[in-house]
């Protein structure tokens, strides 16, 4: 049993934050209720949140399409005067481009939002970035937190205090430690989740 409640008994925008849901269960219950569900589980779970504080859907004002760059990423030739596009995706193209720069690149979470906020910057600045990130990282430096990638936060945590833990085991962890009110981050007593069954 769980004491996870389903969203349709969360009185408030309070009670149903406490918890996590995935997003299929965010998307069934906004249909249900006639609330938007286009965009990501964090949007769609502000909008939740907004109904069951307010008894309605939020009014949301309509986005006006950006023009995005006809740049293509995955065959245009890249170099470091190459300007960085508002349509900049993760690319076979980019990642040859990024690992002839720095040999044993990685797309990394902190890259791809540096590349995201970056638009208008060029590709020798985005090498430049990569490398700090990959500095701050092997320096012990904590990257911000990301609340729409818990589990690869939690999955961190997990192996730093237990660099023998399978992904079994993590797996295992991670569906039970969901079923508890959050915050979803990995703690030692985690463990003791898995004495419980």
């Amino acid at each position: 049993m769980t004491d996870r409640p389903d969203i349709a008994h969360c009185t408030d925008a309070a009670t149903f934050r406490k918890w996590y849901y995935l997003k299929d269960e965010l998307v069934t219950y906004a249909r249900s209720k006639g609330i938007k569900t286009a965009g990501g589980k964090f949007e769609i779970a502000d909008r939740i949140a907004y109904f069951l504080d307010h008894g309605e859907p939020p009014v949301e004002a309509k986005k006006t399409k950006r023009v995005q760059s006809k740049f293509d990423w995955h065959s245009e030739p890249l170099g470091p005067e190459t300007v960085i596009t508002d349509s900049y995706k993760n690319t076979q193209n980019m990642r040859r481009f990024m690992q002839a720069a720095i040999p044993g690149f990685k797309f990394s979470l902190p890259f791809m939002d540096w590349m995201k906020a970056n638009a208008g910057r060029n590709l020798a600045d985005a090498v430049i970035a990569a490398q700090k990130i990959e500095a701050d990282k092997k320096a012990g430096k904590k990257q911000p937190n990301q609340p729409h990638n818990q589990y690869n936060a939690y999955t961190r945590a997990y192996f730093t205090h237990a660099p023998n833990g399978t992904h079994k085991e993590l797996r295992r962890l991670w569906a039970l430690r969901r079923q508890k009110p959050g915050p979803y981050v990995f703690a030692p007593a985690d463990l003791d989740l898995l004495k419980e069954k």
